[in-house]
């Protein structure tokens, strides 16, 4: 096979995989990846999470699944990946104590990935998200190069030196031909207790929708900022899995789970979706 070419695989039953990526860290991307997934699954969808950020793997934890012992497997030694709120979901996390560190090398990380991808049995799913790394390295090309995704939602907060690293981030998955369905807009504002007034920590209002508008993809919608958002995470229990009535900090979560599926729901209207598609893509 030419080296150039590039085989994207699509997952066995699963319909639609999407990456949900920052290319900064810090900005809560595994936060919003967990309650979009819990939001999906409660809105009907059956839904997976790819934990891929190997050296921080913070997946479980915030799923409720971090005492878990070990994970089951297949008579074909596949793994079959837990499930809380409603989520399948596989991580490192799972496979490794808490406190030990991952440390590899860039083969070794993509190995990694592969076998996270190859080796588990997802079921039938409607969707997979896959928490990304921060960052644009490894992890992103093996993904990008050997998974048909059909799209990738990115977060970001108001701050310019996220934005600028997110739209470093945004032009590396057109170079690798990955669809951008939308940009995320998280901690956008924080809400005083006393005053009720909106303050705006970490940059100016619609920060990231310029940043959206400039790249010509939807901005999805924005999050603010609120300590139940870092106390639910620290739990295992996302603001989302209550329904989004179940807390005043879900409804953006559902907000923009409803505006990834209607764009997915186009693309498979379009033929761009299907499990077990099989695309050959020649790159330069």
């Amino acid at each position: 096979m030419n080296p150039n070419m590039a085989q994207r695989l699509g997952i066995q039953g699963v319909r639609n995989i999407i990456a949900v990526s920052s290319c900064k860290g810090g900005v809560g991307k595994s936060t919003t990846a967990v309650n979009l997934a819990v939001a999906m699954s409660n809105l009907g969808k059956v839904t997976g999470l790819l934990d891929a950020d190997l050296q921080g793997p913070s997946v479980p934890k915030m799923l409720g699944m971090d005492k878990l012992q070990g994970v089951k497997g297949t008579a074909e030694g596949k793994m079959i990946p837990p499930q809380n709120y409603g989520v399948k979901a596989i991580s490192l996390g799972l496979l490794v104590d808490e406190d030990k560190s991952v440390v590899a090398r860039g083969p070794m990380i993509s190995q990694q990935v592969q076998g996270l991808i190859q080796q588990v049995d997802w079921g039938d799913l409607d969707i997979l998200c896959i928490d990304m790394p921060p960052g644009t390295h490894d992890v992103h090309l093996t993904i990008a190069q050997h998974l048909s995704l059909d799209g990738a939602v990115i977060v970001t907060t108001p701050q310019e030196i996220a934005t600028m690293d997110t739209r470093r981030g945004m032009t590396m998955f057109r170079e690798v031909k990955v669809p951008l369905l939308g940009l995320v807009e998280n901690m956008s504002y924080f809400i005083c207790p006393n005053c009720t007034e909106k303050h705006y920590l970490f940059g100016e209002e619609d920060t990231a929708r310029k940043a959206a508008d400039k790249f010509g993809i939807p901005f999805l919608g924005s999050i603010p900022f609120e300590m139940a958002n870092r106390q639910s995470s620290d739990l295992g229990t996302p603001v989302t899995h209550l329904g989004e009535k179940g807390h005043r900090l879900a409804q953006p979560y559902y907000n923009i789970a409803r505006e990834i599926l209607k764009i997915l729901d186009r693309k498979n209207q379009e033929g761009k979706g299907g499990s077990g598609k099989l695309e050959i893509v020649f790159e330069d």
